[in-house]
């Protein structure tokens, strides 16, 4: 059984993810910025087959090199960002399979000397008679992408949306790859790395698996299977 490192900002963020990753078959370990900020990233790593980097709050806008906006309304935390950067690098450094959602999706671009637009309106949650339900559009999944390979088909898809920071290709880290974007507004849905085996990012939240389609869980499958392969695979 491989061990999936997923980070988070708490306990209970975390706690989607884990309930799909035990699902597709991963032991999981949970990393958090309060507990785990300043343990050596060799000794959080140890063992480890794969990363999934979760939603969570706000990327630090001083990491791309701008002010935060005032008027965005971020939640930040810096401790999470600073754990993640330094987890993603190593994963990244010994090409381990990485799946990136939301947030993480928007740290990987930002690793990899992207930015991010600040705030971006109608993408996310809005509370409705008292409950809070997520936006949704329609995504386009390019052909060619690794994320199109591992759930079965390309093609468009209606996904949830629950974000108000992304990115277009103006903000685009020019070493990753573009393989999903919303069809309405051209915002990036999916990135990937060509220099990697399977470091795939998505802007949508495919664990909560009663808002995509059902193929999506394929990822989280996917990701126990290359991290199982990863540790597997003879040293080099």
């Amino acid at each position: 059984m491989a061990i999936v490192v997923i980070t988070s900002s708490s306990t209970k963020n975390a706690r989607r993810y884990v309930e799909v990753m035990e699902s597709a078959g991963a032991d999981v370990r949970v990393l958090l910025p309060d507990d785990h900020g300043n343990v050596p990233t060799e000794e959080l790593m140890a063992g480890v087959g794969g990363l999934l980097l979760c939603g969570g709050p706000d990327i630090d806008p001083t990491l791309y090199g701008e002010e935060p906006d005032p008027s965005a309304n971020l939640e930040l935390c810096r401790p999470l960002d600073d754990l993640e950067l330094r987890i993603l690098q190593h994963a990244l450094d010994r090409d381990m399979p990485v799946f990136a959602i939301c947030r993480g999706m928007q740290l990987l671009n930002v690793s990899f000397g992207g930015k991010l637009i600040q705030d971006l309106p109608g993408h996310k949650a809005a509370k409705i008679d008292g409950h809070w339900e997520s936006a949704f559009h329609q995504i386009f999944i390019a052909p060619g992408a690794k994320a199109a390979a591992v759930i079965g088909m390309a093609g468009m898809f209606k996904v949830n949306s629950l974000h108000h920071q992304g990115l277009k290709e103006a903000q685009r880290a020019s070493r990753l790859m573009t393989t999903a974007y919303e069809v309405e507004d051209g915002l990036i849905e999916g990135l990937e790395s060509p220099e990697h085996s399977w470091v795939i990012g998505l802007q949508c939240h495919p664990e909560r698996q009663d808002e995509v389609p059902k193929l999506f869980a394929n990822l989280f499958f996917g990701l126990n299977e290359r991290a199982e392969a990863y540790l597997s695979a003879p040293a080099a």
